[in-house]
């Protein structure tokens, strides 16, 4: 088994949240990955380093800023009546709605999903916010969500 459902997440009550309530279809696409599983996609596209954002190092794509091209601020969409996500994550990831991305907080800890439902659900994902970052399978484009209320755009190695 690849999965655990999403009632079994340490902090599953982020898509139970009563002011952002997610649909039973939508829920039942949000796949957080059991140990092993989350530990290989994150060694093979995050950090072999590393277990966690805050300790990214030389050598880790991450934590080199040239992988990163721009930045702005989640944290005021977030905060106000606005669904979408900020336009310029929404441009530089042009994505099928169809496409699987990965929601990676920490090496133990991705979430799967596609990218529609990440689009409708994204304001759940963000309640982890410590330096999560956004990757698909098979694409270069990266996002990271900082617990500053910024977001980084750009590319992984």
């Amino acid at each position: 088994m690849n999965y655990i459902s999403v009632d079994e997440l340490k902090n599953a009550w982020i898509f139970k949240h009563k002011s952002l309530p997610i649909s039973d279809n939508d829920k039942a696409k949000i796949k957080p990955m059991v140990t092993s599983r989350a530990k290989m996609l994150w060694d093979a596209n995050i950090s072999k380093q590393v277990d966690h954002p805050d300790f990214f190092k030389k050598g880790d794509w991450p934590e080199n800023s040239s992988s990163w091209t721009d930045n702005g601020k989640w944290e005021t969409i977030w905060d106000s009546e606005t669904e979408a996500l900020p336009e310029l994550i929404l441009e530089h990831l042009k994505w099928d709605n169809n496409t699987v991305v990965y929601y990676c907080t920490a090496r133990d800890n991705v979430i799967e999903t596609t990218w529609a439902i990440f689009k409708r659900c994204w304001k759940n994902f963000l309640f982890m916010d410590d330096g999560a970052i956004l990757i698909a399978k098979k694409r270069k484009e990266a996002t990271q969500f900082l617990s500053t209320g910024y977001f980084k755009i750009g590319y992984k190695a």
